[in-house]
């Protein structure tokens, strides 16, 4: 599998990631109903993502998994340094510092679950194409 097959679609899947979680958090009425729509939307771009990588690319689980958690972790970045951006415009309450660690901790706080799931998610796949073969 060429490398730029599987990074490009994992960039463009870390930059949906974001793009949802900062243009349904823009409303400012039904805040829940926006969150749990964005924690929707999200899952369904995670498990088309591992779709892809299964059926598409036919990664092993744990690639799959790699893929998937640095697609989310990126994500998380972007989300963070969105946060930064806004507190340009918009100053808070609090330190600025908690800014520069929610760059470091929110990739590890989404990736590294990201992958746990991914992995077993395609490891079940695995064994239920193994099935169809028989």
């Amino acid at each position: 599998m060429p490398r730029q097959s599987w990074l490009s679609k994992t960039v463009i899947f870390g930059i949906l990631y974001a793009v949802v979680g900062i243009v349904l958090a823009l409303p400012t009425t039904h805040v829940r109903i926006w969150r749990l729509t964005a924690w929707a939307v999200s899952a369904v771009l995670y498990l088309t993502h591992i779709g892809y990588e299964q059926i598409k690319l036919r990664c092993a689980p744990r690639l799959i998994a790699f893929h998937i958690a640095t697609a989310v972790a990126f994500g998380a970045l972007l989300l963070a340094m969105s946060a930064i951006v806004h507190s340009l415009y918009t100053p808070p309450d609090y330190s600025r510092w908690k800014f520069a660690l929610a760059l470091i901790l929110w990739p590890l706080i989404t990736g590294i679950p990201a992958f746990v799931f991914a992995f077993l998610i395609a490891l079940v796949l695995r064994q239920f194409s193994k099935l169809e073969h028989f």
